[in-house]
């Protein structure tokens, strides 16, 4: 953009300070839960020989260091801007979501092949003390995921982790159902098929947060009408043409606008008039927080709303 932009910063959308601390403690706590976890089935699996259990405290102990780090990501992205950083730290949460919800894809596949390897040998396992450690990593989980379902909505950064917990707490309710049946029946096969359903399960809702946070960091353009956009505002009156469109997101609520607006030729104080009336409608309609606008008098050759 020119010197000669007209620029709107509409306060960014998403959480506010608070909301961002109260996430991060909650995070906290879910991290040291689920370490406590991760020791209780190592220690489990150890004394009953069981691959099983040892299979899942590897799962949670990666489960733990990806929430860890999902907690300094929120500390980072609520650090106010700085002359380095003109744009914030919002997207530490989104390059954290895209690590937790790879190393989550990657550990599904390999519970897969797992299950399949599991269900050619079956494991011998203690079935008492594995429905024990099952139950107790169970309650947990459960605590964990409860923790953190409402903020799972609101944030990519928290929903990876969410995810990461949920396919814990599923994993948990596999487990225990598998020692109760070997208890009961010497039934060994409910362990892998559980662990098959829940990784394809855990392998599409990743998938989604993947596909969300590469569209972000590759800056791909926000998923918005932009042909509405365009006919809204040029029916404003004394706006020509809208074009060489840019959009973008640091995270998944901030979306970046900006654009020329080829105009009347008129004084600087009857375009502001302009100006606002197209932020409001961008704003209000549309749901975008930063706004950059040039305007031109017939300037450029280019009338298409994106410069390809």
């Amino acid at each position: 953009m020119s010197d000669h932009d007209h620029k709107h910063n509409h306060q960014d959308s998403g959480y506010s300070h608070d909301a961002s601390t109260l996430s991060g403690k909650k995070i906290f706590w879910v991290t040291l839960l689920n370490a406590t976890i991760t020791i209780t089935e190592i220690i489990g699996g150890i004394l009953s020989g069981s691959l099983a259990l040892l299979s899942d405290a590897i799962h949670n102990l990666s489960d733990t260091v990806a929430i860890a780090l999902s907690y300094f990501a929120n500390k980072i992205s609520s650090k106010p801007k700085d002359a380095k950083k003109t744009y914030g730290y919002k997207r530490a949460e989104v390059l954290s979501a895209f690590v937790n919800s790879t190393v989550l894809l990657a550990i599904s596949i390999w519970l897969i092949f797992e299950a399949i390897k599991r269900f050619q040998s079956p494991e011998t396992i203690n079935g008492t003390l594995m429905i024990i450690v099952a139950f107790i990593g169970l309650i947990a989980n459960f605590i964990s995921v409860f923790l953190l379902e409402k903020d799972s909505h609101e944030n990519l950064n928290i929903k990876s982790s969410y995810l990461h917990l949920l396919s814990d707490t599923v994993s948990s309710i596999g487990v225990l159902a598998g020692g109760v049946a070997i208890k009961l029946w010497g039934i060994t096969w409910i362990d892998p098929l559980v662990t098959v359903l829940i990784s394809l399960y855990i392998l599409k809702e990743t998938w989604n947060v993947i596909k969300t946070t590469t569209d972000i960091l590759m800056q791909s353009s926000a998923t918005l009408d932009y042909e509405a956009i365009k006919n809204d505002i040029e029916d404003i009156e004394r706006v020509i043409n809208i074009h060489h469109v840019h959009s973008w997101m640091s995270n998944e609520k901030t979306i970046y606008f900006e654009a020329h607006i080829d105009i009347e030729d008129m004084k600087l104080s009857e375009a502001e008039k302009i100006y606002d009336k197209i932020e409001h409608l961008l704003i209000e309609h549309y749901g975008i927080s930063h706004i950059t606008l040039q305007a031109e008098v017939n300037k450029c050759s280019d009338k298409n709303i994106f410069n390809i």
